[in-house]
């Protein structure tokens, strides 16, 4: 099925129309403004033919129209300039399209018959002004221009009782106006909103190859590469407000026996479950990563103090150690963890990872499943 409807060219997926239109709105109000600008100078260069073909004593009253429908335009330009305008701008200008056109048949209705055929061309004018200029989106110019021609008709094919060849020959231009005015006007918006589209599933495209090549594809969780980045970020962030930072190097204990025993679909099973209790544990803001075949980096962001770093340690400690589906008794399974603190003079992000790895190898020698700072001289028993 197409991305876009047929007739009224609006994307299917609402979320897509709504970007699309945000992303359309700059270029709109742009064209809005000038095309109003222009439109109103030209309503006001019309009075120009008055001075032919208007009786003195109907003059006033054509002006009198003209400023009235003037009014309309007017109030669209400030709205151009407020929150309103990106909210509803296709109807506003559309309504601008709609008071020309039914200004002309006033000034129409106003004239003897014999006046206001050198004022119809206006209304042929109006057709063009607001499929092509004006930016109205096309369906929406579309139902103002049939409106237009079946008032038209209305008014002066059944109350006023036009001459039958005049309104036929008056018909003959509208509808053709109407045909080569709305099939640019539907080509050019068409051909806006498929390029929208490209570039919009392009994007999603790269965004998609982006998140694979940042993230583990056995857990989802941030690879490597993302993690380095974060802490770099962090690293910035805490020299310049002086908050606490922690990263926790975690190191499964007891995984190979699973993997042996198990097989390897048993032991990604694992470490899916693992990377979810992980990311329980801690805030959006806080980052959990995948940095080896059974090797996890916590990065706690704003941490507090050294006490409440320990707390977040017993926490992933007891998350992990939890008896997890699927795997026997016999099988334990926990974790080693290193914490490295942060600022700290001369860090950097390996320098800290690296900190991190050597305080949770200490943990193993002593024993595992408990958690060592970085820098000090024995480990912090976790229990």
């Amino acid at each position: 099925m197409s991305s876009i409807h047929p007739l009224s060219l609006g994307f299917r997926d609402a979320r897509r129309e709504e970007a699309f239109a945000a992303a359309s709105v700059a270029r709109v109000r742009v064209q809005g403004v000038a095309a109003i600008a222009v439109g109103m100078f030209v309503y006001l260069l019309g009075g120009v033919l008055d001075h032919w073909f208007v009786p003195p004593e109907m003059a006033q009253e054509l002006w009198r129209i003209r400023l009235t429908v003037l009014c309309v335009p007017a109030l669209v330009l400030v709205l151009a300039f407020s929150p309103w305008f990106a909210r509803a701008h296709d109807l506003l200008l559309a309504l601008v399209g709609l008071a020309a056109g039914l200004g002309v048949i006033a000034m129409q209705v106003a004239l003897p018959v014999e006046i206001s055929n050198h004022y119809y061309p206006m209304l042929v004018l109006v057709t063009f002004y607001t499929y092509n200029f004006i930016g109205a989106r096309f369906i929406h110019a579309l139902l103002v221009d049939v409106s237009l021609f079946l008032g038209y008709n209305l008014i002066f094919g059944v109350l006023l009782e036009y001459p039958p060849h005049l309104l036929v020959a008056h018909d003959f231009f509208f509808v053709s106006a109407n045909l080569i005015g709305g099939a640019a006007g539907y080509l050019a918006e068409r051909q806006r909103r498929l390029l929208f589209l490209h570039e919009s599933e392009l994007e999603e495209e790269r965004q998609r190859h982006l998140i694979r090549s940042l993230h583990d594809p056995l857990t989802g969780l941030p690879n490597r590469d993302l993690l380095f980045d974060r802490i770099g970020h962090a690293m910035a962030e805490a020299q310049r407000a002086g908050e606490l930072h922690c990263g926790y190097f975690l190191d499964l204990d007891g995984f190979k026996a699973v993997n042996d025993r198990l097989g390897h679909e048993a032991g990604d099973e694992v470490l899916r479950e693992v990377a979810r209790r992980l990311r329980s544990a801690v805030r959006a803001s806080d980052t959990v990563a995948r940095i080896g075949g059974d090797e996890f980096f916590v990065l706690a962001l704003d941490i507090g103090d050294r006490e409440t770093a320990c707390a977040l340690a017993r926490k992933l400690l007891d998350l992990v150690a939890a008896p997890m589906p699927g795997l026997p008794a016999d099988l334990p399974l926990g974790t080693s963890i290193g914490l490295c603190l942060f600022p700290y003079d001369g860090m950097s992000v390996s320098g800290l990872i690296h900190r991190a790895d050597e305080a949770m190898y200490r943990v193993k020698s002593c024993g595992k499943g408990d958690f060592a700072i970085a820098d000090e001289l024995r480990a912090v028993l976790a229990r």
